[in-house]
């Protein structure tokens, strides 16, 4: 019987210099922790970046990793995240174009947050923002008709009230 390993968010405040992140990858990888996505952004301040990562894996290691990336020179802060934030991604999926379709985005629009963006050469990019679960929900529904390309940004996420991410 496979156990399901629980998805971890890490935020980690950097200073924006290269090889950063290249050094915080090798730690995950010495413990044999699989990034799922990583998001690397700018902050208000240029001389820092935020990254925002998920993984799958035992709490154990992963308070390791978090406690060997404090440790890394550049790097300000990393923890892994409590419930307290606003969470979203991005995605952009390819679909044929059909008045079903159409119809379908119409449908669900509201729910999932989606609007087709390009309508062209008999294809819809459609573009939708929401929680992971919500894209996950949104990708499952939209299989029925054939999903050509997708493309999702991976989570990122900002601390609610007057905490700091």
């Amino acid at each position: 019987m496979t156990t399901k390993l629980p998805l971890h968010t890490i935020s980690v405040l950097v200073a924006n210099k290269p090889g950063v992140l290249v050094r915080i990858a090798l730690v995950f990888a010495r413990r044999g922790y699989n990034i799922d996505s990583l998001v690397v952004s700018p902050t208000v301040n240029p001389k820092f970046s935020r990254m925002t990562i998920t993984a799958k894996g035992d709490l154990e290691t992963l308070e390791q990793i978090i406690k060997n990336v404090n440790k890394l020179v550049d790097v300000i802060h990393c923890e892994e995240h409590p419930a307290n934030t606003v969470e979203k991604e991005l995605a952009l999926l390819k679909t044929k174009s059909s008045p079903a379709v159409k119809a379908f985005i119409n449908k669900y629009a509201p729910k999932y947050h989606v609007r087709i963006d390009d309508a062209s050469e008999g294809t819809y990019i459609i573009e939708q923002t929401g929680t992971t679960a919500e894209l996950d929900e949104f990708e499952a529904l939209l299989k029925k008709f054939g999903i050509l390309e997708m493309i999702r940004t991976g989570k990122i996420l900002i601390t609610r009230g007057k905490n700091v991410t």
